[in-house]
């Protein structure tokens, strides 16, 4: 079987976005019977080996991304997909990585899009060299934009706003939402989404998730400072447990809420120190990101009708993390 490396793929009908609820631990995509024994696998598939470059603007430390990058691992080792993962949380250095896959020849590559502009031109370049490009996690406005035929992620506008409502019905009437990185497209539209999304007061905070002891500082002085605040928003797990120590530190009633999870964070839900989290399922998008690419390379398949493939929200709360938890211990939720 030979692979189709070019831009167009095959006939879609237009639908409405896909919200993809969970992953099977097997795959209609076929494949010999498992012998790994890693209760994950699905076989490795019977076509040829390709090459996939995962590009991510991962932050040094942030365990979100090893969900991506297992999620990416275990679509890989079935699809008998050689998988180049390489991460850089600056844009054009991000953006450098891109075109360092399209001069080695990769097969495909999967790309987050945190700061767009930034990165349209590199992924002009590998779709003008013939390379299929999906974009994850980030990027949920503007890949179309760049001729990208699919997408996996939340909207995270639409996140926001449940988000905020929620704090509604938890009675919330002033939120501190904390931005981890100014200028992160995802993060800016989550902030945005509460505002939108709740009826009370809401205040942006902006911190440096590159010195985490300052980012405590600052939302312990903040809370110190303003205590009507009652809940604090992070767009992250480790800020959210950053933010859960801040209000300690402060000795403020404020409740911490959060986007993201990692097994840290369900222990902190289970606890109370933290509320609820907005879940996107990170696997999932590794995974897809990369299954995807196997799927258009060897039958011209895309995901989605042309519209995103969404694999969230959901809020994982004390009602269900014990659901999650066995996930969460195995590293993958």
């Amino acid at each position: 079987m030979t692979f189709l490396k070019d831009r167009t793929g095959a006939a879609i009908i237009a639908g409405s976005a896909v919200i993809v609820l969970g992953l099977a631990s097997c795959s209609s995509t076929g494949g010999r019977p498992d012998s790994s024994g890693s209760g994950m696998g699905a076989g490795t598939a019977d076509t040829p080996r390709a090459t996939v470059a995962m590009i991510t603007h991962e932050v040094p430390g942030d365990s979100f991304w090893d969900l991506i990058r297992k999620g990416a691992e275990t679509a890989a080792a079935k699809d008998n997909i050689e998988l180049r993962y390489s991460a850089d949380p600056e844009a054009p250095n991000q953006a450098n990585l891109v075109q360092s896959a399209i001069d080695s020849d990769v097969d495909g590559i999967a790309v987050t899009l945190a700061k767009p502009e930034a990165m349209a031109p590199a992924v002009e370049s590998a779709l003008s060299a013939g390379i299929p490009v999906v974009a994850f996690n980030s990027g949920f406005d503007q890949y179309k934009a760049d001729d990208i035929q699919q997408y996996f992620g939340q909207d995270e506008m639409l996140a926001g706003v449940a988000a905020g409502e929620r704090l509604d019905k938890d009675g919330a009437k002033k939120v501190l939402c904390v931005i981890q990185e100014q200028g992160q497209v995802a993060l800016e539209s989550r902030c945005a989404g509460v505002t939108k999304g709740f009826r009370g007061q809401t205040e942006i905070l902006n911190v440096n998730s590159k010195d985490m002891p300052s980012v405590e500082s600052t939302i312990t002085a903040k809370l110190q400072q303003d205590p009507s605040v009652d809940h604090v928003v992070a767009l992250g797990a480790p800020i959210a447990l950053t933010a859960a120590q801040s209000v300690t530190n402060a000795g403020s009633d404020a409740k911490v809420v959060t986007f993201d999870t990692n097994a840290a964070l369900v222990d902190a839900i289970k606890s109370g120190a933290v509320q609820w989290a907005v879940d996107q399922q990170p696997f999932l998008q590794g995974y897809l990101a990369v299954d995807s690419l196997w799927l258009y390379l060897n039958n011209g398949n895309t995901i989605g009708g042309g519209t995103p493939t969404l694999t969230g929200p959901a809020f994982i709360d004390q009602s269900n993390i014990d659901s999650v938890a066995e996930y969460a211990e195995n590293g993958t939720r």
